[in-house]
């Protein structure tokens, strides 16, 4: 059980943290135009752009499906646009636990855990009333959106049936560089079942930075700088504080370790 609680973690930590120079770009949250030709302003990379679908993804709840939205980039050196596309999570080791009642794939027992470049939204359909809408407003960039598996995961000999979402992500310029990216705060959030109830599972002057699930007893462990000198960005001489989230009642969370 140990060898499974340390490799969670460590993969938790690894799909919060993974990050490349496309990861770092992100996109300006404000307009930008080409001043070369004034008579015909074009918006560059700003809030206003393209996105696409990326197909229907299958949720536990076969009344709910969701479509992954992904922002339309534009290769300026093979002149082609592109999206990015799905990825996903996963746990691959048991340690014989299998017997002992846990047998989980994905990341954490309940959830698929995607992921993707430029990925900005999630569309959330609810089959039974025909309606669909997106979780967020306007675009956001989203690190990993946990969302209730379809798998037959177990824990402590119990099916594991997960009715909401957590998704992790940078939603604002937090340090006013005009572009939303990496660089900013990342905020953790909680969705219900059918993509209401928005709120923070950290709070906002916090920026996640990884998280350790707890399979005894059902908890994520979170943990989170705090932006000490509210400058909308991290640094390593910033405290790290820790947070719980019961994930078998997602109402019952908190602050564990403050610095």
């Amino acid at each position: 059980m140990n060898r499974i609680f340390f490799l969670v973690c460590l993969l938790f930590l690894i799909s919060c943290n993974h990050s490349n120079e496309l990861d770092k770009k992100g996109f300006q949250v404000e307009e930008v135009v080409d001043s070369k030709v004034a008579q015909n302003l074009i918006k560059k990379d700003s809030l206003d752009f393209t996105v696409k679908s990326k197909g229907m993804l299958l949720t536990a709840d076969a009344s709910i499906r969701i479509s992954p939205l992904y922002k339309l980039n534009y290769n300026k050196k093979d002149k082609v646009y592109f999206t990015g596309s799905n990825g996903f999570y996963f746990n691959y080791s048991y340690d014989n636990e299998q017997e002992k009642g846990n047998h989980w794939d994905n990341l954490i027992p309940g959830f698929t855990a995607l992921y993707g470049y430029n990925l900005v939204n999630i569309f959330h359909y609810n089959h039974t009333e025909n309606k669909g809408k997106n979780l967020f407003d306007k675009p956001v960039l989203i690190k990993t959106c946990y969302y209730p598996s379809t798998a037959n995961d177990t824990l402590n000999f119990q099916p594991i049936h997960r009715k909401f979402y957590m998704i992790s992500a940078y939603d604002e310029d937090t340090n006013k560089d005009k572009f939303i990216n990496t660089n900013d705060l990342r905020r953790f959030y909680f969705f219900d079942q059918n993509g209401n109830n928005k709120s923070l599972i950290v709070p906002k002057n916090y920026s996640v930075i990884g998280a350790d699930f707890d399979p005894y007893n059902d908890y994520l462990y979170i943990n989170a700088i705090f932006d000490v000198n509210n400058d909308g960005k991290v640094s390593d001489e910033e405290p790290i504080s820790v947070f719980y989230l019961n994930l078998k009642e997602p109402s019952q969370k908190g602050l564990i370790y403050e610095n």
